[in-house]
């Protein structure tokens, strides 16, 4: 007798089934990314404060850090950016020593989630190189201010690990914690905004 495959798939709050090893466009839901996100702790949720900073608020900051250091940029980049950590709403915030622990089947699972959620949108399966670089750096950018405002580094620490950011980029920016539900509701707004600029 055969034995039993295990479950591969998650049923999302909208009603869709995501098969993680096999996912489609089609079974990608904004709201179901939004939600899961509002409720997934950055940094293993060792933050200061009485509630975690979440993906979806880490995300929102990204998209705004990166429209910052690249005035001008098309929308469906920023769209990237806001969606660049898509994948977690699934497969949660693994942080990065635990990625190299856990070897290339993360990043595979990763690689695939996000190119359906990009394709669910819009976007191009694989962003261009120069895209992602830009992506990544503002992640890094907003990971710096994390770790100083909220996760216990200091400013030198945070540059060793992230790089020193540039200041004009951090004017303003303060890292605020709050309820997933408020989360949830911009990050679903900030999405449909930057879907109908696109349209445009």
């Amino acid at each position: 007798m055969a034995a039993k495959q295990p479950r591969a798939w998650q049923r999302m709050l909208s009603g869709r089934r995501l098969d993680l090893l096999d996912p489609t466009p089609l079974d990608i839901e904004i709201s179901d990314i939004a939600h899961g996100l509002a409720f997934v702790a950055r940094w293993n949720g060792q933050t200061r404060g009485d509630q975690a900073y979440s993906v979806a608020e880490h995300s929102l900051l990204v998209e705004e850090l990166f429209t910052r250091a690249n005035p001008g940029v098309a929308v469906r980049w920023r769209l990237a950016a806001l969606l660049h950590d898509a994948p977690e709403y699934v497969i949660g915030d693994m942080i990065s020593p635990v990625k190299a622990a856990v070897g290339p089947g993360y990043g595979e699972l990763d690689a695939r989630l996000a190119a359906a959620v990009h394709l669910r949108f819009g976007l191009p399966a694989t962003l261009p190189a120069a895209v992602k670089r830009q992506i990544k750096a503002a992640d890094n950018i907003s990971a710096w201010a994390e770790a100083v405002q909220i996760a216990g580094f200091s400013p030198a620490e945070a540059n060793k690990f992230f790089g020193r950011p540039d200041p004009l980029l951090l004017k303003d920016i303060e890292i605020r914690l709050r309820p997933p539900a408020a989360v949830r509701a911009e990050f679903v707004a900030k999405h449909e905004e930057l879907l109908s600029l696109c349209a445009m």
